[in-house]
């Protein structure tokens, strides 16, 4: 008849209950499923109705928990959990004419379905939400693998907020450094570019000193590099030795 049909005969999980909570409602997309025991397992969280049948839902399907307390969104205190996941009645599957153009539509929306559990024990929420949380931890959603540590997800945010704020990355390579520089960057790095060959030379300039060869061999291989300034050392240098 009217049952849901995604309701089974299963027994109750035995290993890592984090929480059980007796005598708590289910509701799915605002139509009660009676009430019975919700288990919060490490693997997956389960509501039995008293009479035996239930469902499991996979934390990697829940996309959100959390304790509502607005009576106007909703007349009791419960714990709300939202899934990536399709919890259909019998009744609607009675479409198989349309069945091929509904699930082609249905690929672009992410199915939603809204559980409610109500404790007749509004106390134990806290209990029953922290222990969602603690089972929710343990299974991490596979899309983040990546960054499943949480250390590298913050330092990638504080390298796009720095990027935000203007600030050159300081992994470019040197010629596109150069091309960052404002013009009067660019006419300082030239500067000491030219003291720096400055000094070169005057270091060649000393050591070939000591040689007639060396100060032959300096000159011809680089004599159209050398300013003439330069070059006139060179000359008292010859002449001196």
């Amino acid at each position: 008849g009217g049952a849901m049909s995604f309701l089974k005969r299963f027994p109750p999980p035995a290993e890592g209950v984090r929480h059980q909570q007796p005598d708590t409602e289910a509701v799915l997309a605002g139509r009660t499923l009676g009430a019975g025991t919700l288990y919060i397992a490490e693997s997956r969280l389960s509501w039995l109705e008293n009479s035996g049948v239930g469902f499991s839902l996979d934390y990697p399907t829940i996309s959100l928990h959390a304790v509502s307390r607005d009576l106007n969104a909703y007349p009791w205190e419960h714990l709300y959990v939202m899934v990536n996941a399709k919890f259909e009645e019998e009744e609607t599957k009675e479409a198989p004419m349309a069945e091929g153009e509904e699930e082609d539509s249905d690929d672009d929306v992410e199915p939603i379905a809204e559980f409610r559990f109500v404790p007749s024990d509004k106390s134990a929420l806290e209990a029953m939400f922290s222990a969602m949380c603690e089972c929710q931890a343990l299974h991490p959603d596979p899309e983040d693998e990546d960054s499943d540590n949480d250390y590298e997800g913050e330092e990638y945010d504080v390298e796009a907020h720095e990027l935000e704020q203007g600030d050159i990355p300081t992994f470019y390579t040197y010629e596109e450094g150069l091309s960052h520089l404002t013009a009067e960057g660019q006419a300082t790095l030239e500067r000491l570019e030219g003291m720096l060959a400055q000094s070169v030379s005057s270091q060649y300039n000393m050591a070939g000193v000591r040689t007639e060869d060396s100060i032959r061999e300096f000159e011809d291989g680089m004599e159209v590099d050398i300013a003439p300034a330069v070059a006139g050392q060179f000359e008292d240098a010859e002449v001196d030795h």
